[in-house]
């Protein structure tokens, strides 16, 4: 079987796992928390960073570091997986959702506007399978209405936009780290943001609002959450890092081959990267158009016969049953990519004789 997308374990996680066995620093105090937070933050050049135990913790964080609660609205495009947007509900906000672009796949910037209300608070754009959304707009019309901009960079870890790192563009970025992401530590996430204060404030919120006293003494002085990353995985996050810019260079490479073998398939629409930015193509993904000899689904089905996994795009949310009733614009081109869109295998171990055994039966 070729899977979808899976880590590649290459480098010192087992020497720094070890240490963390060996000391006993194992829980979510220690040294490699520390260092995956530093290490991560100079990477992307930024001032602060929060390790977290997942995405997903990552963005309610991200969510109620900003105060963002009952009454307020959130923008957002419904072309995504459900997190960012469950997050919201655990707030008490609302999401309010926009339509997004043809061939980026990400938020149309020209349709969000339209989309605000008093209530709105922020806009939460997903760089959905690794490109970059058109962030230059995003903060112009942040700007403009007085609203928070939080990046959902949770797959595209490595994108840049116009040099500038995807998730760190934003008032705040967020990543994950799963174990089908570019760097996994298994399950985890970090929050970033070059704002101290909000750095600050979500590392407090994050854990526990803890302040120890002079006695040794615990005294919170808010509610606080447990969204703590434990220095075993933290010490997974430190070696998977350091080989970030191979994981790179080998997704892009694969992705060109792809497009290289599949750019004369008639029916087959290959994915962009628009001047100025550079896709990290975390998922490697096509549209299946109409003039195609089988559906978008029949060719998932012929992938797996071959031992070939592939998955469907994601499911529109506004269609979901909890949230069929939220506030959302003409979502047209999100309902066709939903049945047009197929990922294909991505791992960074992905061989070109298995990316050649995929584009065959694609082709065939």
């Amino acid at each position: 079987m070729i899977p979808l997308c899976i880590p590649r374990i290459k480098g010192n996680e087992w020497k720094y796992i070890k240490d963390c066995l060996d000391t006993n620093w194992v829980s979510s105090v220690g040294s490699y928390v520390n260092k995956f937070e530093n290490d991560f933050a100079n990477y992307l050049k930024v001032r602060k960073t929060v390790v977290t135990m997942n995405g997903t913790a990552a963005l309610e964080l991200a969510l109620r570091t900003l105060d963002i609660g009952v009454g307020d609205e959130v923008i957002i495009p419904s072309l995504t997986f459900i997190s960012p947007v469950n997050t919201i509900k655990y707030v008490g906000a609302e999401p309010v959702f926009v339509d997004v672009c043809r061939d980026t796949w990400v938020i149309d910037t020209e349709k969000i506007e339209e989309m605000i209300t008093p209530k709105t608070k922020a806009i939460l754009p997903v760089q959905i399978y690794g490109h970059p959304a058109d962030m230059d707009k995003i903060m112009e019309i942040a700007k403009k209405h007085n609203l928070y901009v939080i990046e959902d960079a949770t797959e595209s870890l490595g994108s840049l936009y116009k040099e500038k790192a995807v998730g760190t563009i934003g008032h705040i970025g967020c990543y994950s780290f799963n174990g089908n992401k570019l760097i996994t530590t298994g399950a985890g996430g970090m929050l970033v943001t070059n704002d101290e204060k909000l750095g600050e404030r979500a590392k407090y919120l994050s854990t526990q609002t803890k302040t120890v006293l002079e006695n040794g003494g615990f005294y919170h002085e808010e509610i606080g959450y447990n969204f703590r990353m434990p220095n075993l995985l933290a010490a997974m996050g430190c070696a998977q890092l350091e080989n970030i810019e191979e994981y790179i260079k080998i997704k892009r490479e694969n992705a060109k081959f792809y497009n290289e073998l599949l750019k004369d398939v008639k029916g087959i629409t290959l994915p962009v990267e628009k001047e100025e930015v550079r896709n990290v193509y975390w998922l490697y993904s096509v549209l299946v158009e109409d003039d195609y000899p089988l559906t978008r689904d029949e060719l998932i089905f012929k992938l797996k016969e071959n031992g070939i996994e592939a998955r469907s795009f994601f499911m529109p949310i506004h269609e979901m049953p909890t949230y069929k009733n939220c506030k959302c614009g003409d979502m047209r081109i999100t309902n066709q990519l939903a049945i047009k869109g197929i990922n294909l295998p991505s791992s960074v171990e992905l061989r070109k004789e298995d990316v050649e055994s995929i584009c065959s039966i694609i082709s065939n």
